[in-house]
C-alpha cells in the first residue's frame, strides 16, 4: 500500500508487518557464528538511510552494568559520580538518564540521596527482575522507568530459557503489561540482538510492544543490546550484525519512534564507540554508556567518548562541561583505586603526552601541530612530553616550560646550554641500561644540579 509519509515528505510503500515465526529449531546463524572461528562479516549490499534524530542524548549504566565489573561502589561514591555526570552533561541534559540496581540497601540509599539533589538530569531509572516484588520496589522508590530483560536470540530463548519463541514473546508481553498496570514505564532490554532472528522474532515482538504503547499511551522503550559486541557499522552488512540495519528495521518495521529507541553495546571487537555513533546516525536517540567504559568482559561504551562524539556530530557543546571528564578520571584513580590504562583517549595519563623529539619540537613551535585539540582549555590537560633517550633537546625544553609554567615570552629555548648539558646526562643514563623515562622529580633535581640560579627562577614561575 502506497501512503504519503509526512516525516519524509514522499510517497512511500506502507510498512510490512512481520509475523512471529515459531520455529521448531533455533536459528543460530552458524554461517556467521560457528564458535570455533572468528565471527564472520557478510554483506548483502542493502543500504539503510542515515536518519539522525533532531535530539540525541546519552544514558548511563555505570551503577548497574558498570558495577558488575568493578569493586562495589559505596553510596558516597555513587552520589559523587552522579553529581559529576550532572555537571558534565549540563543543563540541557545531554546525559539524560542514569540506571541503578535496587537490590541492596546501599544501592537504594544511593538512589534516595541522588533523588534528594533535585536534578532534572540524569533522571534516575532502574533495572529489575521480572517479578511483582521488584515492580513494587520500583514503585516504592518513586522511580518512573525501569529496565526489563527481554532476551531475543534463540541462543537465549532455546538454550537458556528452554522456551519456544511464542512462549518467550508471551512472557515478555505479560511482564510489560504488569509494568503498565503498576504505572511504570517499561524499557525492554533486547538482549543479544546481534544474534537474533530480526524478521522472525525481533520485529514481530517489537510491533506487539508498540501496539501496547499506543493503546496505553505509555512510551515503551526498546534498548537494542549488542551483548557480545558483534555489531558492525559498515554499510551493506547483513542482519543480524548490521547496526544500520537493526536501527532502521526497529524504526521502519517495528514502528519504534527514535526517542523510544536506545543502543547498548559492548567492546569485545573494539567497535563499541563507532557502533554507538552509528546507532545515532541511523535513527536512535539514546546511546547507553558507562564512565570510562567499565562493564562486563571488555566493557561498555565509554561515556566520555560519546560526549566527544556528540560535540563532533552536533558541532556545538550544548552546555557540556568537558573538564569534568578530567575530574571523573582523577576520582576513579584517587578514590576508587582504578588503574586507567595510560594511553586511554581523553583520560589516560599519556593520551596527549609525547616522547618523540620531533613531536616535541613541533609542540614547542605550535601545540596545534601535534595536539588533537586544545586539551588544556577543554580538559585542563595541557600536552606533555615524557623525557627519555628519544626526546631530544626539544623534548627537554618543552618539559621545562610546561612543568614550571613558564610564560611564552620567557620560554626556555632548546638551544639553552643547560638543556644541552641535561641531554648529555640523560643520554649517559640510558647508555648504561636505563629503560624507563625520567620522572618529574629527577628532571627537577637535574636542573638544580646544572644551574641553581635558573632552577630558582623556574620555581618562582611554578609557585605563582
Amino acid at each position: 500500500m502506497i501512503q504519503y509519509n509526512e516525516e519524509k515528505n514522499l510517497l512511500m510503500e506502507g510498512n510490512w508487518t512481520p509475523s512471529l515465526q515459531d520455529v521448531k529449531d533455533p536459528q543460530l546463524f552458524r554461517e556467521l557464528y560457528d564458535y570455533d572461528s572468528v565471527p564472520k562479516v557478510a554483506f548483502n549490499f542493502r543500504q539503510s538511510p542515515i536518519d539522525m534524530p533532531q535530539d540525541i542524548w546519552i544514558t548511563d549504566t555505570t551503577f548497574r552494568d558498570g558495577q558488575q565489573s568493578t569493586a562495589p561502589l559505596t553510596t558516597k561514591q555513587m552520589v559523587h559520580l552522579y553529581k559529576l555526570m550532572h555537571k558534565l552533561g549540563g543543563k540541557k541534559g545531554i546525559i539524560r538518564q542514569s540506571e541503578f540496581f535496587l537490590y541492596t540497601e546501599k544501592d537504594r540509599q544511593a538512589v534516595r540521596d541522588c533523588m534528594e539533589l533535585g536534578y532534572d538530569f540524569p533522571e534516575i531509572t532502574s533495572w529489575i527482575r521480572a517479578n511483582e516484588k521488584d515492580f513494587e520496589l520500583v514503585k516504592e522508590m518513586g522511580i518512573k522507568e525501569t529496565g526489563i530483560l527481554v532476551s531475543c536470540s534463540d541462543y537465549h530463548i532455546f538454550k537458556k530459557m528452554n522456551m519456544t519463541r511464542r512462549q518467550a514473546a508471551d512472557k515478555y508481553l505479560s511482564i510489560v503489561k504488569m509494568a503498565l498496570d503498576k504505572g511504570i514505564v517499561p524499557r525492554c532490554h533486547f538482549e543479544d540482538i546481534t544474534r537474533a532472528d530480526f524478521y522472525g522474532f525481533v520485529a514481530p515482538l517489537t510491533n506487539e510492544l508498540m501496539n501496547l504503547s499506543r493503546e496505553s499511551g505509555v512510551p515503551i522503550k526498546i534498548r537494542a543490546c549488542d551483548t557480545m559486541g558483534y555489531g558492525i557499522s559498515y554499510p551493506g552488512v547483513t542482519l543480524p550484525r548490521s547496526v544500520p540495519g537493526l536501527i532502521f528495521g526497529l524504526k521502519y518495521y517495528g514502528g519504534v519512534p527514535s526517542d523510544q529507541l536506545e543502543w547498548h553495546g559492548h567492546n569485545d571487537f573494539y567497535k563499541v564507540v563507532t557502533n554507538a555513533a552509528t546507532a545515532w546516525l541511523y535513527g536512535c536517540s539514546a546511546v547507553n554508556c558507562t564512565l570510562l567504559g567499565i562493564g562486563e568482559r571488555t566493557g561498555n561504551c565509554p561515556l566520555e567518548a560519546m560526549i566527544m562524539e556528540y560535540a563532533s556530530l552536533k558541532g556545538k557543546d550544548d552546555g557540556i562541561q568537558f573538564s569534568v571528564i578530567t575530574d571523573i578520571a582523577e576520582y576513579f584513580e584517587r578514590e576508587l583505586g582504578y588503574d586507567i590504562p595510560p594511553r586511554t583517549p581523553f583520560v589516560g595519563k599519556n593520551f596527549n603526552t609525547t616522547r618523540a623529539g620531533v613531536h616535541a619540537d613541533g609542540l614547542l613551535k605550535d601545540q596545534e601541530i601535534y595536539n588533537i585539540f586544545n586539551t588544556e582549555k577543554l580538559l585542563r590537560r595541557p600536552p606533555l612530553v615524557s623525557v627519555d633517550v628519544n626526546s631530544g633537546l626539544a623534548g627537554i625544553a618543552y618539559w621545562i616550560n610546561g612543568y614550571y609554567h613558564v610564560p611564552k615570552t620567557e620560554a626556555i629555548d632548546k638551544k639553552h646550554p643547560v638543556i644541552q648539558r641535561m641531554k648529555e646526562e640523560i643520554d649517559r643514563e640510558f647508555a648504561q641500561g636505563r629503560t624507563t623515562f625520567m620522572s618529574d622529580d629527577e628532571l627537577d633535581a637535574l636542573i638544580a644540579a646544572q644551574d641553581g640560579e635558573l632552577h630558582r627562577a623556574l620555581c618562582r614561575h611554578k609557585n605563582k
